[in-house]
């Protein structure tokens, strides 16, 4: 149950439209609610952070996930993310709800009942290359569903780095900026030497074998000699997404 959903119970116990009992009982339920054997949905996530609980769906079975996504319907949450969703899991959810959105590249599932109003200044997401779009897309998605303006740029890593200096004005505009990369991972460096804003560095398993699956690229980004940049986890662009949302929004994003 998030802040709108909370002032419109109390609101019809004020105007006799619902019993105290009645509203007592839809709240008996918080802080969490138990799902089955399986899960513990936490009603008080949007009170506290702002967005209510995302659904990591890797490692879900489709049950499990309509459960948590049916639940939260009823407790009235506006908006639903679900990452690492496949298509299979998307048609699952579609016989839930129509409200259901699915962003294949990204692999995220959108429940959109509720636009959000996006925040004046702009994310901007960029990539070293293009196997590293899919978890560019996660983080993208991820801030746009989270009510801001993202901007891409593909594809401009450091093995040609001047398409990454022709688009300077646009980088340049930018109030956070999230560097995908695989391989060696020297793209958040780079960007980082060039802008006075938050870099968030992803770092992502594409590469060959010394890559090792990501470990690499994320040693180079954690030993950045560049200013402003902040480390996230092995293609976790789900994380990239909010951190960015946060910053972006404390930082004259509204």
């Amino acid at each position: 149950m998030d802040k709108d959903s909370l002032k419109s119970l109390l609101k019809k116990v004020k105007n006799d439209e619902i019993s105290v009992d009645a509203a007592v009982e839809q709240l008996k339920e918080f802080p969490f609610s138990e799902i089955g054997n399986y899960a513990k949905l936490d009603n008080h996530r949007a009170l506290r952070n702002g967005y209510p609980e995302v659904i990591f769906c890797q490692g879900k079975s489709l049950e499990q996930i309509n459960g948590i996504i049916s639940r939260m319907l009823e407790s009235g949450e506006n908006n639903i993310l679900a990452t690492r969703a496949g298509n299979e899991v998307y048609e699952s959810v579609r016989a839930i709800t129509d409200d259901a959105e699915y962003y294949d590249l990204a692999r995220i599932i959108v429940v959109r009942r509720k636009e959000i109003i996006k925040a004046e200044k702009k994310i901007l997401v960029v990539t070293g290359g293009t196997a590293d779009i899919p978890v560019a897309e996660e983080a993208a998605v991820t801030a746009e569903v989270l009510g801001n303006r993202v901007d891409r740029l593909y594809d401009v890593g450091v093995a040609g780095i001047h398409r990454l200096f022709a688009k300077l004005d646009l980088i340049n505009s930018a109030n956070v900026i999230i560097c995908v990369a695989g391989m060696e991972g020297a793209l958040p460096s780079v960007v980082g030497g060039l802008v006075d804003v938050p870099v968030l560095a992803v770092p992502t398993s594409v590469g060959y074998g010394a890559n090792f699956n990501g470990v690499a690229a994320l040693l180079s980004m954690l030993n950045s000699c560049a200013s402003g940049v902040s480390v996230l986890n092995i293609d976790n662009g789900f994380g990239a997404g909010y951190m960015a949302s946060m910053i972006n929004k404390l930082n004259g994003g509204n």
